[in-house]
């Protein structure tokens, strides 16, 4: 039977309600905020820093106060290549890199950005990796080299240029002997293109080329080449090439500080991720045309397409290497077959339905032509 709900109990029932909210209260005014400590493998002025940072900032808003990370720049804890230590040990609670940095330990981390992927374009190795299996396939790899951290990848690369030249290369015999800076196995398809490799963490690339110990370098793209001098010390940028065709980023984790994260604040990085791949893709899209045309105008570089002869020596050399290092390693050997299925059966979709953009572009900006 219920009770009649007079004026006392009416003052009661908000008195207690009253008192819950006051008890409430201070629980939410106290909640601790979880710092986590992240170093990207980049200079602080380089984009690709500032891509990690628009990472972090996108976490920091949606947690509210809850989560906080702070990105540090390439160098302020660990030098680049030993991200992945730290990130697995505890030294630092996460980073911005890349999975070819990670080449020295297992040749199969650089099949996610090295070489041209069977035809598949960035975006598409990060199809492949989310629900193509690559994702399962990259945590296999991490546990059979006793890495204790946790994956995401993001953010498709354009396709990056061949490299910086003292003097344009017309062929493929140019290359031999030449001191060249590249990572991952495009360490390989260089050496077997008779190159000198040295697989140099980007901020030391310029002073190198600008000392004379290497002859040649590539890095990524215009904005971040511009900023970190290029033009400064080489005048001729080849464009185009299948070394670094398909690359994309990855933001580690520490497994042990991830896995002590509430569940809303891991889907909060989950959707973080997801937002910044896009973002990151179309401030790649500004920036990088803008610089290509300050690059041209105001530093006076000259650009020329890779010929067609050394894009087909790249994939030449590619398949002499994978051929060997998957004689070696059954887990390349593993991903590869797990690439391959999936951009047969992609690259075809992309390849019949997508039109060929250059008609309209040339259409309406060909030299000479009035809209």
């Amino acid at each position: 039977m219920n009770e009649p709900k007079t004026p006392r109990r009416r003052s009661l029932l908000k008195g207690a309600a009253v008192a819950a909210g006051a008890m409430s209260a201070p629980m939410v005014a106290v909640a601790q905020t979880t710092a986590l400590r992240f170093q990207s493998t980049w200079p602080a002025k380089d984009i690709f820093h500032e891509y990690a940072n628009d990472f972090a900032k996108k976490v920091n808003d949606m947690a509210g106060g809850r989560l906080k990370i702070e990105v540090l720049p390439s160098g302020a804890v660990v030098p680049a290549f030993q991200l992945l230590d730290a990130v697995n040990k505890g030294t630092l609670d996460g980073g911005h890199g890349v999975v070819a940095y990670h080449y020295g330990k297992q040749s199969a981390l650089a099949l996610w950005g090295s070489g041209p992927a069977f035809g598949m374009d960035p975006n598409m190795v990060l199809s492949w990796h989310n629900y193509g299996g690559g994702k399962a396939l990259l945590d296999e790899i991490y546990k059979s080299i006793n890495m204790d951290v946790v994956s995401y990848l993001y953010g498709p690369m354009p396709t990056q240029p061949l490299g910086w030249f003292k003097k344009p290369v017309s062929n493929v015999s140019q290359m031999k002997g030449l001191k060249f800076r590249t990572v991952g196995l495009a360490v390989d398809i260089f050496t077997e293109l008779g190159a000198a490799v040295n697989p140099l963490p980007g901020g030391e690339i310029v002073p190198a080329l600008d000392r004379g110990l290497i002859d040649a370098a590539e890095f990524n793209n215009a904005s971040s080449d511009r900023v970190l001098g290029f033009p400064d010390v080489a005048k001729n940028c080849m464009l185009q090439s299948f070394h670094q065709s398909g690359e994309q980023f990855e933001i580690l984790f520490n497994k042990g500080k991830y896995n002590a994260l509430p569940q809303e604040l891991r889907s909060i990085i989950d959707y973080a991720v997801q937002a910044s791949s896009a973002d990151m893709s179309w401030k790649a899209i500004d920036r990088n045309s803008k610089d290509y045309i300050e690059l041209k105008t105001k530093d006076k570089v000259n650009f020329y397409k890779t010929p067609d002869s050394i894009l087909k020596a790249q994939l030449d050399a590619w398949d002499k290497v994978i051929a060997k290092k998957a004689g070696e390693n059954p887990l390349f050997q593993k991903v590869l077959d797990s690439q391959r299925a999936f951009a047969e059966r992609a690259g075809q979709w992309q390849n019949d339905y997508l039109v060929d953009f250059k008609m309209a572009y040339n259409r309406y900006f060909s030299k000479g032509k009035k809209t």
